[in-house]
């Protein structure tokens, strides 16, 4: 993607979608820490059914250490990799519980040193519950990433270190949940739906079979 087509790629991005935020629900900082551990490789939407069951009975740390490993397993056994999950789930609780009063940390260094969350997991607490300017790239960053050219990288980190350079500041604290969003509904994996994209002029991918 050249230089001069990012700022009208997000203008774009967001005069259709002003006020973007992830598909993940919460209502506490750490509902949408707990949603985001739940969600490596499981859809917003198998997570969504399982925390409509779970958070009901149990949204805090303390809370959810009370359930014991097997009744958080209950809860949660729709999600893929559950037992993993809840495993880490618990971890995490018993750290915020003895180290953080029960709160959900501020800081990159403290939310990685949490069983189960990872650079992007950090990433999207930090921005949807914080307001800071960073960048989880998931599957669909990344492809959208790489095939736009917005951003290419043969690891996620690498996109990230692009996007985080090349994204206007302007757009930056709403980037990855655009991009997000347009990787899951437009720019699918197998077919991207170039035909109803609304900021393929930008782009430098050009779609190999013409419209179905």
């Amino acid at each position: 993607m050249k230089i001069q087509h990012i700022e009208p790629f997000f203008a774009t991005l967001k005069a259709a979608n002003p006020q973007p935020n992830t598909e993940l629900e919460y209502t506490s900082v750490f509902e949408l820490l707990a949603a985001v551990l739940l969600s490596a490789q499981a859809t917003d939407v198998g997570v969504n059914k399982a925390t409509r069951r779970l958070f009901p009975a149990a949204n805090t740390p303390q809370q959810i250490l009370n359930l014991g490993l097997e009744g958080l397993e209950r809860y949660i056994q729709t999600i893929g990799l559950y037992r993993s999950k809840a495993k880490h789930l618990m971890q995490t609780c018993r750290i915020l519980v003895d180290q953080h009063a029960g709160a959900v940390p501020r800081t990159r260094e403290a939310l990685e040193a949490l069983p189960g969350v990872g650079r992007k997991t950090a990433n999207v607490v930090l921005n949807v519950a914080f307001g800071e300017p960073t960048m989880a790239v998931d599957t669909h960053i990344f492809r959208v990433g790489n095939r736009t050219g917005l951003a290419k990288g043969k690891t996620p980190y690498e996109v990230e270190m692009q996007l985080m350079k090349r994204v206007p500041a302007d757009y930056l604290v709403d980037a990855h949940h655009w991009l997000i969003l347009h990787g899951r509904y437009v720019c699918q994996a197998r077919k991207p739906l170039c035909w109803q994209c609304g900021v393929s002029e930008f782009c430098s991918f050009k779609p190999k079979t013409p419209r179905p």
